[in-house]
Parts: structure tokens; C-alpha cells; sequence
């Protein structure tokens, strides 16, 4: 019998996927797989395959979100067991939802498989917490390519006043903006900021500054999307935890960092 699995590849480290996540893989008659899919995944695959990119940039995408759901739902229709393979979670910013109800609407089964999300755990690999006893004791995710006029505005008032730490996905073309609303919100100019590029892979970057200088650091250091940016005093956590690592001589590691 037909079924289709939305599952989270993880947020790069092919290490990262869920036991579950690559049992779906290796029963998939069918994958549909995103750009920020690591490709060794895939490799756990039956043979005979068939291999589907779906690949999502920014400002270009291969296939249409509408093109997507036909193939899930044709795909189905044939009787083939279908994995649609996205980076970090399905349901995060993943478009994850809107195949579910298309799925569901066509009456095809379907079951849905987290992944571990980039915002948690990219700043995870950098050595900072995105909740802390004594620095946050909330966060928020959000999407950072909104801004008024194009999109329904973000609540950056509320985020701002009422949220101890953002991880903030797909911002870095739209990071002067999200500075901008962030201080007219009365968030404190030398909050830390750090902007974690490719997290958890052998590529990751690590940049960091304050509110206040963060749009600099991040064009001199010529920082690109993937990226997560990371607001708040947890930041702080990363320099405490290298200097105490430094003191037990077991040295967290920290590829390629560039530091405000």
C-alpha cells in the first residue's frame, strides 16, 4: 500500500538523521529531496530508486511548491512508497504543512517525520545554547526574509520585549532590515549577535558582534545564506565555554571562526 513520508534530513551532518528519518529513506520507492539535503544520505538508498530534486534557492526554484504536491500525489497514486527528504525539519519552515493537507486532501496516507532543525542545532555546534539557566529562558524561531511591503510583517516588537533568544532562518540578504527593527523596538544595541554559516557541517563558519556592528561583521566576513543568526545574551555562553574548555585543556573546536 501507498504511502508518503515528509521527513527531516537534518540540518547537514548526515550523522544528525533520525533513525526513523533513514528508515524512510531506505524503503522509498521515490525520494523528492531539497538543496540543503546531504547528498549522502541518498546513498542509503535501494539501488533502483528513482531520485527526484526538488532544489530551493532563495530566489529560484527548480520545481514549483504546485509542481511538488502533483508528484507527491501522482507519485502515490502509482502505488509507490514516496519520501519527500527536506533539510532540518519538515514542519520548519519547510513547506511541510502545505503538503501534508495536499496529501490529505487527495485522501493519500501519509506520516510525518521530525528532524533535528537547523536553528538549535547550528548554534548548537558553535558552542552556544539556545536556552540557558542564567541568559534565556525562551526563543522563537523565525523566518527572516519577511519585511514590510512584501511580506506579512514579522511581530519584531513582541520578539524583541518579550523573547530571550532568536534563531532566525534564511535573514542574512534581509540582516539590515532585522537590525533596523530589532533597535527601533528598543532592543539593547550591544545585544550579542552571532551568524552561524553551513552549521554542522565540515564548512561551518561562525561570525559574531552586537546588534550594533553585526551588518559590518557580516560583509566583511562575506557571509552567505545557509545561514542561522542567533540574538541574544546565550551568545555570551560560546567565548565562557571555549575559555573553560581552554582551562581543562580539551579545546572546543571552532572551524574557521571570525570574531567581531
Amino acid at each position: 500500500m501507498s504511502k508518503v513520508y515528509l521527513v527531516g534530513a537534518g540540518p547537514g551532518d548526515a550523522e544528525l538523521i533520525t533513525v526513523k528519518a533513514l528508515k524512510c529513506i531506505q524503503k522509498a520507492d521515490v525520494i523528492l529531496y531539497d538543496r540543503l539535503v546531504n547528498e549522502e544520505l541518498l546513498e542509503k538508498a535501494k539501488s533502483n530508486v528513482d531520485l527526484v530534486f526538488c532544489g530551493k534557492h532563495p530566489k529560484f526554484h527548480i520545481l514549483k511548491q504546485e509542481t511538488i504536491n502533483h508528484l507527491l500525489v501522482k507519485y502515490a497514486k502509482q502505488g509507490k512508497t514516496v519520501t519527500r527528504l527536506k533539510g532540518g525539519d519538515p514542519f520548519v519552515f519547510g513547506r511541510g504543512a502545505e503538503e501534508a493537507e495536499e496529501l490529505a486532501k487527495h485522501g493519500i496516507s501519509f506520516e510525518v517525520v521530525p528532524g533535528v532543525t537547523s536553528g538549535i542545532a547550528a548554534p548548537a555546534y558553535a558552542g552556544i545554547p539556545i536556552t540557558h539557566r542564567d541568559m534565556g529562558s525562551s526563543f522563537a524561531v523565525v523566518a527572516g526574509y519577511r519585511c514590510k511591503g512584501r511580506h506579512e510583517e514579522v511581530d519584531w516588537k513582541s520578539l524583541a520585549k518579550g523573547v530571550d533568544t532568536l534563531a532566525i532562518y534564511m535573514g542574512i540578504s534581509n540582516l539590515p532590515y532585522i537590525r533596523e527593527q530589532l533597535l527601533l523596538s528598543e532592543k539593547n544595541k550591544e545585544t550579542p549577535v552571532a551568524i552561524v554559516q553551513q552549521g554542522t557541517t565540515e564548512h561551518q563558519r561562525v561570525v559574531s558582534g552586537t546588534l550594533d556592528n553585526i551588518v559590518d561583521v557580516v560583509e566583511k566576513a562575506r557571509i552567505k545564506n545557509p545561514a542561522i543568526i542567533v540574538v541574544g545574551e546565550v551568545v555570551r555562553f560560546r567565548d565562557r565555554l571555549h575559555q573553560l574548555s581552554l582551562l581543562n585543556n580539551d579545546p572546543v573546536p571552532r572551524p574557521d571562526v571570525i570574531e567581531a
